[in-house]
């Protein structure tokens, strides 16, 4: 059985979503692939002892303390190669962004490959189930720029200024 409980946050509401142990699901509302991740009905428990772990997680992200994603058991599902590419997201450090090429890269090496595709990462961060915990909003252009985010571009911005990411560079698209 899945549940699902709401979380109201600084950038909009939140649905939260469980298998009884393990995180399986965040996603902000309106988000791209909401919920595609979870293949049964949700039912609703507020009272949920993990959904408690998670909301007061977020509420020391929001307030700038950096919690440490292994404080949570979360347990993403997808594929060997997405499961890889959001493990890889969980290793960017608060405050840090990298590129949809750097993390290729990463993945060519671990798997002893000469390239992979920074396309087929995107696809994959843009797929990330566990939005804002493993973060894919760290994930940007190779020239630094802002690039799509499944819960939208101003939502990427709130979290990157949160983190003290302010660059130029990166919002230079937007401010056009």
């Amino acid at each position: 059985m899945i549940y699902q409980t709401q979380y109201q946050s600084p950038v909009g509401n939140i649905t939260l979503a469980s298998d009884g142990k393990n995180l399986v699901g965040l996603w902000l509302d309106g988000q791209k692939y909401f919920a595609d991740s979870i293949k049964e009905e949700m039912h609703s428990d507020d009272a949920l002892p993990l959904f408690t772990k998670v909301k007061d997680w977020l509420e020391r992200y929001f307030q700038g303390r950096q919690p440490r994603i292994s404080e949570l058991p979360l347990a993403p599902s997808g594929s060997e190669f997405r499961q890889m590419v959001w493990n890889i997201l969980c290793e960017i450090p608060y405050g840090q962004t990298a590129t949809y090429g750097e993390i290729a890269q990463k993945i060519a090496r671990r798997k002893g490959l000469l390239h992979m595709s920074a396309q087929a990462v995107g696809g994959a961060v843009g797929h990330n189930p566990i939005s804002i915990i493993i973060p894919c909003h760290r994930v940007v252009g190779t020239n630094g720029s802002l690039t799509g985010y499944a819960g939208g571009l101003d939502k990427k911005i709130k979290l990157l200024k949160l983190e003290g990411i302010d660059t130029p560079i990166l919002f230079k698209q937007i401010i056009k």
